[in-house]
């Protein structure tokens, strides 16, 4: 079993930068691809970022490119997401997810809770 737990969530105004992190504990060992999806209201759950074991490989759909960056560290168990230039239609639950190798597509086996994004115009 793997836990993920969020932080750094909030509001910011359009334009504006925040970081999430996500802190991983359990069966690290099996975790590979980590990354983030978040959620509207109202509409899907959509990918965000995924980063490969060794950090070495991410990958973003054309929404987020140039403006969100994700990371992690192993050392710590951790991923984060450094996200740029925020606009209001990014305003969503922000998940962390672990899963298996791929990062393109990530198939996430575990969530966590979420952390609220709210930007504001």
């Amino acid at each position: 079993q793997v836990q993920l737990v969020e932080s750094g969530g909030g509001l910011v105004q359009a334009g504006g930068s925040l970081r999430l992190s996500c802190a991983a504990s359990g069966r690290t060992f099996r975790m590979n691809a980590m990354g983030w999806f978040r959620q509207a209201p109202g509409k899907a759950r959509e990918f965000v970022a995924a980063i490969n074991w060794s950090g070495g490989s991410t990958y973003y759909p054309e929404s987020v490119k140039g403006r969100f960056t994700i990371s992690r560290d192993n050392a710590k168990n951790s991923v984060y997401l450094e996200m740029n230039s925020l606009k209001p239609e990014d305003t969503a639950v922000y998940y962390c997810a672990a899963g298996g190798s791929s990062i393109a597509p990530m198939i996430p086996g575990y969530w966590g809770q979420g952390t609220q994004v709210t930007v504001s115009s």
